[in-house]
């Protein structure tokens, strides 16, 4: 079947469900899905919260002309990450972030779903990586059980969702200030063209892979 995937199509391991779970480290599926990718020359995007990613059993086998890497961040305090999140704590992935980009892999922040509330600005932007992608938090009943925090600024209505203003996005923005290229993931109709035309790094992708 891997042989039928288009020439322009990037494979994304880690959507619904992170690529590195801790079965991984016995099962292999993420390794060898990565040699396989690699044997028939197919770009990939790896989106994943465990810094697994960047152990260097991994990095021997990603190559840089294939592999895009995305290392989710949802706070920068560590003791916070441990009440919601099972993968590696914050730190660690920002760690992680820090020696790929050091190699020169195609790897960005992903400070995904962004809350304010959650992060140390000072942290976020001595991250030593050019790239960050953001996605707002969007909230639903479900989401709401999950995190702690005052929703009452997420008063806009759209697809089964709440959302903030695009005005409050925009000032929480101006707080993330170290990175040479920012691109905001967007559900928001009218929100995803502002960023599109504004904002993002790459108008065409909005994940920003280097090509």
């Amino acid at each position: 079947m891997i042989h039928k995937i288009t020439e322009d199509t990037t494979v994304r391991l880690g959507g619904m469900t992170d690529c590195f779970q801790p079965l991984e480290k016995t099962v292999r599926n993420t390794y060898n899905t990565i040699l396989a990718l690699n044997e028939v020359n197919k770009p990939y995007l790896i989106v994943t919260k465990n810094a697994m990613v960047a152990d260097d059993e991994y990095i021997a086998i990603m190559r840089k002309d294939l592999a895009h890497i995305q290392i989710s961040v949802t706070t920068t305090d560590d003791e916070l990450c441990k009440t919601y999140e099972k993968a590696s704590v914050s730190s660690e992935r920002i760690k992680a972030i820090e020696k790929l980009y050091a190699l020169g892999f195609d790897v960005q922040l992903r400070l995904s779903p962004f809350i304010p509330q959650f992060v140390d600005f000072k942290i976020i932007n001595n991250v030593k990586c050019d790239k960050i992608l953001i996605e707002f938090l969007r909230v639903n009943t479900w989401i709401k059980k999950w995190f702690d925090i005052d929703y009452s600024s997420y008063t806009l209505k759209e697809g089964g969702y709440r959302h903030l203003l695009l005005e409050d996005k925009i000032e929480h923005l101006k707080k993330i200030t170290s990175f040479k290229e920012k691109t905001i993931c967007e559900d928001v109709n009218e929100h995803y063209e502002y960023w599109k035309e504004n904002f993002n790094a790459n108008k065409e992708d909005c994940c920003n892979l280097s090509k």
